[in-house]
């Protein structure tokens, strides 16, 4: 959300994604089965976890045996990091700009699988990805759909993350939400 506070026209875009795809069945909120015809809602969370990954280090690694990776010597029984902070943000990967939010980058499938990796990989990788993304994309989805989002004051959100294993926002998030025309009634149905 704090992503989305400090760029308007993205959060435009998504309310108007939403509505156009309910239009023809008013009254209702977003359910599961409306996921997959919101790719622009996608590409959002997807460019959120690539700039804001949950956790920046995947878990630690031991090498079995002696190898080369990326011009280093690496000796067996090296415990080895992949920091996927740095990886999301490989101007070599995302091209020019690689800090900047743009779920755009997005819009024409997924990315590499060896350049996004949020959820980690392999046979290791996060067992509730499917999970978590489809809870993402209902919370994110229902708040757009029936909320208008503001920031508290006129300065951009602050987006620094505090440090430690897990990336939380180092300044909490405060946001103005007012009730979309409409949305009283059917919250009032829940």
């Amino acid at each position: 959300m704090a992503l989305l506070l400090n760029h308007p026209a993205v959060l435009k875009k998504a309310h108007e994604e939403i509505d156009t795809h309910l239009s023809g069945e008013p009254g209702r909120l977003l359910d599961k089965k409306d996921l997959p015809h919101l790719p622009y809602l996608h590409c959002i969370i997807s460019e959120t976890l690539r700039l804001c990954p949950a956790a920046p280090l995947l878990l630690p690694h031991e090498a079995a045996a002696d190898c080369r990776l990326h011009g280093y010597d690496v000796a067996a029984g090296t415990i080895v990091l992949v920091n996927t902070y740095a990886i999301h943000r490989d101007p070599a990967a995302w091209g020019p700009a690689p800090e900047e939010f743009r779920p755009e980058r997005f819009e024409h499938g997924s990315a590499d699988g060896k350049f996004m990796m949020p959820f980690g990989m392999g046979r290791r990788k996060c067992p509730g990805e499917s999970l978590a993304m489809r809870t993402m994309g209902l919370v994110l989805g229902t708040l757009i759909q029936c909320f208008d989002w503001t920031r508290v004051g006129d300065e951009e959100v602050d987006m620094a993350a505090s440090s430690g294993t897990v990336m939380f926002k180092a300044v909490p998030l405060e946001a103005l939400c007012t009730l979309r025309a409409g949305m009283d009634t059917l919250l009032q149905k829940l």
